[in-house]
């Protein structure tokens, strides 16, 4: 039998229950607009129970914890996801610096169209394709008034126009390398100051956990978003232990174990100038496995901005070399022969020779010494442009920079379908664990109101045993 003093330590339990129960109603309030934050639940048991001649009577409710409403497997699913977005979002927005780096705007609805010539894929805005256009037209127009000067300079101004255009794009191109390796160098940063926040929350969750009954709920969440946070960038396996800590091994490599990071990422220079990720202390280059931030800039870095600067490279060489194959061999209206139309050697040295420019009347137009009004090779420069190019795939000039285009443009809306489709799939993970694990303040209320009303009975309870207690002692007197 409790008895009346029994019954009044039951209304105290109750009492600290109900405002336990309010006190945690209230943290989840609090953090309702917190991303990282995954609510948190009273876990109520039943007191023992007191053996009484009638049989056991139960003594009330005890708090046994703090429940964290958190699914394992879904946090480990969202952080596989989190890599692959964090790939995709890397790739795309370096393709669409890509994009802007060309000078043109690339249609994407006819990217893809004709793969096979890709002579489609290009918006309104058609800088080297119109240079090419305009440096054949030229020559059309050399080759139809032969001794014109006029025509010679407005020849050797389309040349240089689209000779500019190539070094414009190489460079920006170029520059665009140099800053995926900026981006490259400064996530790695980024990942191993994640690395050393992960290892300084074990640290603290063991030492906050150790010989208490209950989860550092708080720190847990905090070092889940941390790990979320650098899946993004790297993937990576994690391993929870026993002991409340989580290690971390990157591309085989132990970065975290406890509360001590092991090793963190160097970004190094590879050879080329293009800087990789590999360990600090092992010195092993990291195997990225395709997801993650580091390894979308990569990709891109790579793939998509090198291969096209290589194809940009091979047009402007072959331009160069026909050109001035045919070129070579004509006679200017001074009789000179042997120049050069072009000089360098691909797309970031090609510039027109400056005798040319200087002097118009040196343009080998003439197929036949001493003949000024010969068109000759003049027309076999303007008929370049129709010709078919076995150092470009047996393509025409401006047929091997569409198809540059277009395989960028291929890429770019292949990376932006990606980053949606990898979006649908987050937003639906993060559905479902909001729904188990986020704040609703639907239910919060809720819960306040019916602890306050508990905690209301619960007080009542104690008035009603105090008032008992009075009359019992009124009795005595």
């Amino acid at each position: 039998m409790l008895g009346l003093f029994g019954t009044l330590s039951l209304g105290q339990r109750s009492l600290q229950t109900q405002q336990q129960g309010i006190e945690v109603a209230g943290h989840n309030l609090a953090n309702v607009n917190n991303p990282a934050y995954s609510r948190q639940r009273v876990v109520i048991e039943t007191g023992s129970t007191v053996s009484t001649a009638i049989g056991p009577q139960g003594n009330g409710a005890d708090v046994s914890g703090i429940e964290q409403m958190r699914n394992v497997l879904m946090d480990q699913q969202i952080q596989s996801e989190l890599s692959v977005m964090g790939f995709q979002e890397k790739k795309q927005a370096a393709l669409q610096y890509a994009e802007s780096n060309l000078g043109q705007q690339i249609d994407r609805n006819y990217a893809g169209a004709n793969s096979a010539n890709a002579a489609q894929g290009v918006g309104a805005q058609q800088t080297i394709d119109e240079g090419l256009s305009d440096l054949f037209a030229s020559f059309q127009s050399v080759a139809t008034s032969p001794t014109s000067l006029a025509e010679r300079q407005v020849l050797t101004q389309k040349a240089q126009g689209l000779a500019n255009e190539f070094n414009q794009v190489n460079q920006r191109l170029t520059q665009l390398r140099t800053y995926l390796d900026d981006t490259l160098r400064s996530d790695v940063g980024a990942a191993n100051q994640l690395i050393g926040q992960i290892a300084n929350l074990n640290d603290k969750i063991i030492t906050t956990e150790s010989g208490a009954t209950g989860q550092a709920n708080d720190l847990r969440d905090e070092r889940q978003a941390k790990i979320e946070a650098l899946s993004k960038l790297v993937p990576m396996q994690t391993t929870p232990t026993a002991a409340g800590d989580v290690d971390i091994t990157i591309g085989g490599v132990a970065m975290v174990t406890g509360g001590k990071v092991l090793d963190q990422l160097e970004a190094y220079d590879a050879g080329g100038g293009s800087f990789m990720v590999r360990s600090q202390t092992s010195q092993s280059a990291l195997s990225l496995s395709g997801n993650g931030g580091l390894a979308g800039t990569i990709d891109a870095r790579d793939g998509t901005v090198a291969n096209m600067q290589k194809d940009l490279n091979t047009l402007a060489t072959t331009i160069i070399s026909q050109v001035n194959a045919i070129h070579q061999g004509g006679f200017s209206l001074t009789g000179s022969t042997g120049a050069n139309f072009f000089v360098g050697t691909d797309a970031g040295s090609i510039q027109v020779n400056n005798a040319l420019v200087v002097d118009p009347s040196l343009i080998q137009a003439s197929g036949t010494t001493g003949v000024v009004g010969d068109n000759t090779v003049a027309l076999k420069l303007a008929q370049l442009a129709d010709a078919s190019q076995a150092a470009l795939n047996n393509q025409t000039f401006s047929q091997s920079y569409q198809k540059t285009v277009a395989a960028m443009g291929e890429d770019l809306a292949r990376a932006n379908s990606d980053v949606g489709s990898q979006q649908a799939v987050q937003s639906l993970l993060l559905r479902q664990r909001d729904s188990l694990s986020g704040v609703s303040l639907d239910d919060e209320m809720t819960d306040l109101m019916k602890y306050q009303k508990a905690f209301a009975a619960s007080a009542k309870l104690i008035t009603t045993i105090d008032q008992m207690l009075d009359t019992v002692l009124m009795m005595k007197q």
